[in-house]
């Protein structure tokens, strides 16, 4: 049967309550941001340049503090995946992965078995031994996945990680994010300015008004996983599409950011 992660009834691992950002030289970037994800959800915010996506990612992770409101989130294990990898080019593809357990001071032997966990788990087994600069771009998001995973984080921050690839390797780091969803349960929070990518990957889509930002809308995605590439061609998925990007339009001023 096809597996529908439901709402948790668990605590959220991230709750943002009348969050507001209003930075030192008086840009208000949030005004009065509120929602949750608890563990089984899998979030997606879409909304225009400017209006303060990456900022909630931030604060979540503690990068910056808001101005105004309340953040709830556990930030001793939050798996992060950032724009750009991140990787450090004088590392192997396992020692980078290693990375954030021996900053957690996991003994070497944990720490090695995890990282070959995680390696295994993003297909990159047999890769352990090279370099960043050896890898596709595909390749080097795969392993700064990896180097989350080890930590088995129960909320995992993506900041528009596959902007940066090509269409066939977003559409199968999209595949392999959301198998690692299924099978990790964690809570994911995710930024994209693709409305296709923000319905395949998600249980609920939030949209953003423009700066400063606010959720002016939010819609529940009702496709079973595991998700099919060929989803995203079936009317019911274009529908949602559709609708998603009108209200973004609205809140935009009628200049999505897609």
């Amino acid at each position: 049967m096809p597996d529908w992660p439901a709402m948790s009834n668990e605590p959220p691992a991230l709750s943002y309550g009348s969050v507001g950002m209003t930075f030192a030289d008086g840009t208000e970037t949030l005004r009065d941001v509120s929602f949750a994800v608890s563990r089984g959800e899998f979030v997606t915010i879409v909304g225009p340049s400017g209006c303060g996506k990456s900022t909630l990612l931030r604060i979540a992770s503690g990068l910056l503090a808001q101005t105004d409101g309340t953040v709830t989130v556990d930030r001793s294990r939050i798996g992060y995946v950032f724009q750009d990898p991140t990787l450090l080019p004088w590392r192997t593809v396992r020692q980078n992965v290693e990375l954030l357990a021996q900053l957690h001071d996991i003994a070497k032997p944990e720490r090695r078995r995890l990282a070959d966990e995680a390696i295994a788990k993003v297909g990159l087994v047999g890769f352990e031994n090279h370099y960043p600069k050896t890898l596709s771009g595909g390749m080097r998001m795969r392993c700064s996945l990896a180097r989350s995973l080890t930590l088995r984080p129960p909320l995992f921050l993506f900041d528009e990680p596959f902007g940066a690839v090509d269409e066939i390797t977003r559409e199968r780091l999209n595949d392999e994010t959301q198998r690692l969803f299924q099978e990790e349960r964690f809570a994911g929070l995710f930024i994209t300015h693709s409305i296709s990518e923000a319905v395949y990957m998600s249980t609920r889509v939030l949209v953003m008004s423009a700066r400063p930002g606010t959720i002016v809308a939010e819609f529940p995605v009702p496709f079973a996983y595991p998700r099919q590439p060929e989803l995203r061609f079936e009317p019911d998925f274009t529908g949602l599409c559709h609708e998603i990007s009108g209200t973004l339009r609205a809140a935009s001023g009628g200049d999505a950011d897609e």
